[in-house]
C-alpha cells in the first residue's frame, strides 16, 4: 500500500476538526469551576483522546469510500479505491485497525469516553454500510453525520476529563454547559453536512442516494441549509443569559457574535451562488463553514480557560 494513497484515503484535512474539538472541550471541562488548571494526569488523557478522535475519523472516511466506490467512480474517480491504488481488502484493513485503535484510545482514558466512541463507531458505519446505509435518505444522512461530528464530539472531549477518576466531579451528570454547546454544534453540522452533496449529484443519483439537493433541488436545498449556519450560535449568548453556560461571559458573547456573523456570511455566499456548489470546485462557503467549526471549538476552550482573574 503506497503511503500517498493511504494518506489520501484518510483525508488528513478532515482530521483537524475532531482532534481540535476533543482537545478544546477537554480544556473547557478543566475550567468549568472557574479556576482553570492543567494537572499532569490530564495532559496524557487529552493527547490520547485527540489521537483517538483523529483515528476514528480515518476509519469513518475509509469505510465510506469502501461502500461508495461505485459512486466515487463517477464523482471522485481520483480517489485511491477507484484508481486501484488501494484494494478493498486493504481499505478494510485500515478501517478495522483504526476503529480498534480509536476504541483502545478511549478505553485507555475512561469508560464514559469508550461508551461515546463505541456509539460513534456504530453511527459512522450505519451512514455508509448495510443494512441501514442512511446516506441513501436526505434526512437520515444528515442526522447520522450531525450526531457524531457535531453533537457527540464536544461531549466526548468533555468526558475525557469529566469521566476520569482523577477528576473531582467524576460520576456526576455532564453539566448544561457542554450540552448547550453540543446542541449548537450539532444543529450547525445538521445543515452544513449537505453542502458536500451538491457536487456529487450524478454519482449519488446513480447510487440511489437521495440527498437534500436531489430531493428538493439546488435552490430550495440552499434555503433549507442557510438558517442552520446562523441560528444555532444564538445558543451561546442565550446560554449566558439563562445561566446554562458558566464560561467567561464576554468570551462567550463575543464568540457567539463572531460565529453568527460568519454563519450569516456563509449563508449569503450560498444563497447568492447556489449553482457554484455543483461545479465540483471548493465553494468559498464550504471553506468558511469548516473554519466556523474550528472557531466554535476555540471559543469553547477560551471561554472556560479564561478565568475572571485572567480577564482582569
Amino acid at each position: 500500500m503506497k503511503l500517498g494513497a493511504l494518506i489520501r484515503l484518510s483525508r488528513p484535512f478532515t482530521l483537524l476538526a475532531p482532534a481540535v474539538g476533543m482537545v478544546a472541550a477537554a480544556l473547557a471541562a478543566l475550567g468549568w469551576d472557574g479556576s482553570f488548571a492543567l494537572p499532569g494526569w490530564s495532559l496524557g488523557k487529552i493527547a490520547v483522546g485527540g489521537l483517538g478522535a483523529a483515528l476514528l475519523n480515518v476509519a469513518s472516511n475509509s469505510v465510506n469510500q469502501i461502500y461508495d466506490i461505485e459512486v466515487d467512480r463517477i464523482n471522485k474517480p481520483q480517489r485511491p479505491l477507484p484508481t486501484g491504488e488501494i484494494t478493498t481488502r486493504e481499505a478494510w484493513s485500515v478501517t478495522v485497525l483504526t476503529y480498534l485503535l480509536a476504541c483502545l484510545c478511549a478505553w485507555a482514558v475512561n469508560d464514559l469516553l469508550l461508551l461515546i466512541v463505541v456509539f460513534t463507531v456504530i453511527l459512522t458505519y450505519a451512514y455508509s454500510g448495510p443494512p441501514l446505509r442512511t446516506k441513501r435518505h436526505w434526512l437520515l444522512a444528515n442526522v447520522t453525520i450531525a450526531i457524531p461530528r457535531g453533537f457527540l464530539l464536544p461531549l466526548a472531549g468533555w468526558a475525557t476529563i469529566w469521566g476520569s477518576a482523577e477528576f473531582a466531579a467524576s460520576g456526576t451528570p455532564l453539566p448544561s454547559d457542554i450540552w448547550t454547546f453540543a446542541a449548537a454544534s450539532g444543529l450547525f453540522v445538521l445543515g452544513a453536512a449537505s453542502t458536500k452533496d451538491f457536487a456529487d449529484l450524478a454519482g449519488d443519483r446513480a447510487g440511489g442516494c437521495i440527498t437534500l439537493p436531489l430531493r428538493f433541488g439546488v435552490g430550495r436545498a440552499v434555503r433549507i441549509i442557510a438558517p442552520f449556519l446562523v441560528l444555532p450560535w444564538i445558543l451561546l449568548p442565550l446560554g449566558v443569559a439563562l445561566g446554562w453556560m458558566r464560561g467567561h461571559p464576554v468570551a462567550l458573547l463575543v464568540g457567539g457574535a463572531v460565529l453568527l456573523l460568519l454563519g450569516a456570511r456563509a449563508a449569503w455566499l450560498l444563497v447568492q451562488r447556489p449553482e457554484a456548489l455543483t461545479d465540483g470546485s471548493t465553494h468559498p462557503a464550504w471553506v468558511l463553514m469548516y473554519v466556523m467549526m474550528i472557531v466554535s471549538q476555540l471559543v469553547l476552550a477560551i471561554s472556560y480557560v479564561l478565568t475572571p482573574e485572567m480577564a482582569a
